[in-house]
């Protein structure tokens, strides 16, 4: 490891109660009795002590109430682990800010309906996660000058708007955590911090609070993880407590694919610059490993409409709008709209002046999923990058710019993800590639609505054929 990698690199890895398990060998343990819940939450608050300093990656510690729950009995297929809930959904007994100063800090009375699905799974959260304002940025970076940085380089942006959980689980500080996506919001920390995150399809999970009222629902949980067989283990748990009624089951995917698959690739978006050289190796260097398994791999047009860019952004900006507008509503009387960074008022004004567009935006957004399914053509998954560039330095999407810039430069760097939230189908980052100086480029794979399984089919191969890039490696 070079003197630079010394002073910027930074994990919690250690010889102690978590030592470099994943989630599902540490819940094996628990299950076992050769670890206590007690043992792990212990050991994992030490670490976020060792490590958070550096990381600012903590919206709210929880630790008493963690180790309360440590001691009590729990079930679920993950009891006993240790993870973190995002700041931006309704955890009882905590503020919920969605990263805003401009929101009040009053406890929720009750949980919402995805933490209830996500608690009975097992995890104990230990506390919430840091994000910037309202979700809106791929940085989880803050016009006060606060920011989240990246492990395996403090100097580069740990992705967001789920930054603070991927932090913590590419550093070693608990094996999984959720984050939610909206626009590429697990996917792109993933792929940022070296972890693997599914963009489940929309319904997999319940629906948030939020997301349940937006007009066309982008906004879809999950978690990020170190390996393929946690995420797989997450979802199956998570299934036990609901099934959207129209989807497939999936239960726990533990068994590799059995069939070649046809899989497209896609080197650049189609409605962003031109994917920088170190991302299309990374892809180009997967796509050659996949035909190596047997698998047949041919270029691959996605078809999106001209129009989707521009729908996109004028509905990001209307969900602006609506938060400036009706914050009082949605937050309570004490939310204070002079507070708002200038992202979230630029967005706003941008979605009052763009409001006559909505009749048109709006349909055409909520049609894409059908549009989606029926030009998806003869593949069975969809190889491309997660993001058009590598992971940029902190101040890259700086928050207190201009918006139009800040936005700019989003949209520059997200050319990817945006497309399954407006679908609802699923896509998975996973970590196989490196830049020359050795952080993650991840790598995306897409399916269709609902073949969330087949994706965590593919994953585990992929995983055993090009390892995982390791940030103790």
């Amino acid at each position: 490891m070079s003197e630079t990698q010394v002073t910027t690199r930074i994990h919690a890895f250690r010889d102690d109660a978590l030592g470099d398990d994943d989630a599902t060998a540490i819940a094996e343990r628990i299950r076992r009795g050769d670890l206590s819940a007690e043992e792990a939450v212990d050991a994992a608050i030490a670490r976020s002590g060792a490590v958070e300093a550096r990381l600012t990656a903590l919206e709210r510690p929880d630790f008493d109430r963690a180790r309360d729950r440590a001691r009590a009995s729990r079930s679920g297929g993950l009891a006993g682990v240790p993870s973190l809930f995002k700041d931006n959904v309704q955890v009882a007994g905590l503020p919920m800010t969605e990263g805003s100063h401009a929101v009040p800090h009053q406890p929720a009375r009750t949980d919402g309906k995805v933490v209830a699905q996500i608690l009975r799974t097992g995890v104990i959260p230990i506390a919430t996660s840091r994000m910037p304002e309202f979700g809106w940025l791929p940085t989880t970076e803050r016009a006060d000058g606060t920011a989240v940085h990246n492990p395996w380089h403090t100097g580069y942006s740990a992705g967001g708007s789920s930054g603070g959980s991927a932090a913590y689980v590419a550093a070693g500080v608990v094996p999984i955590a959720h984050g939610n996506d909206g626009g590429g919001s697990i996917r792109i920390p993933a792929a940022a911090c070296g972890l693997v995150g599914l963009k489940p399809t929309r319904g997999r999970l319940r629906i948030g609070e939020s997301a349940a009222t937006m007009p066309v629902r982008i906004v879809t949980d999950g978690v990020l993880t170190r390996t393929v067989r946690d995420t797989a283990l997450f979802y199956a748990e998570a299934e036990k407590v609901y099934q959207h009624k129209r989807l497939p089951a999936m239960g726990l995917v533990d068994r590799p694919l059995d069939r070649p698959l046809r899989i497209g690739l896609t080197l650049d978006s189609p409605f962003a610059p031109a994917t920088d050289s170190e991302t299309r190796s990374a892809v180009e260097e997967l796509a050659a490993a996949l035909e190596s398994l047997g698998h047949h791999v041919a270029p691959y047009d996605p078809k999106v409409p001209s129009s989707f860019k521009g729908d996109f952004v004028d509905y990001w900006s209307l969900l602006a709008m609506s938060v400036r507008d009706s914050g009082k509503r949605l937050f309570g009387k004490d939310f204070d709209p002079s507070e708002l960074e200038p992202i979230t008022n630029g967005l706003a004004s941008n979605g009052r002046a763009h409001l006559w567009r909505a009749p048109a935006y709006i349909p055409r957004l909520a049609a894409s999923a059908r549009l989606y399914e029926r030009n998806f053509g003869d593949v069975d998954l969809v190889l491309s990058p997660v993001l058009c560039h590598t992971t940029p330095r902190l101040g890259h999407i700086d928050p207190t710019l201009p918006w139009e810039e800040c936005f700019s430069r989003t949209l520059d760097y997200c050319g990817f993800t945006p497309l399954h939230n407006a679908t609802g189908a699923p896509s998975i980052s996973l970590p196989t590639g490196r830049t020359q100086d050795g952080r993650p480029i991840g790598t995306m794979l897409s399916a269709r609505r609902g073949a969330d399984a087949l994706l965590l089919q593919a994953a585990p191969q992929i995983e055993q054929a090009v390892p995982f890039t390791r940030i103790t490696d």
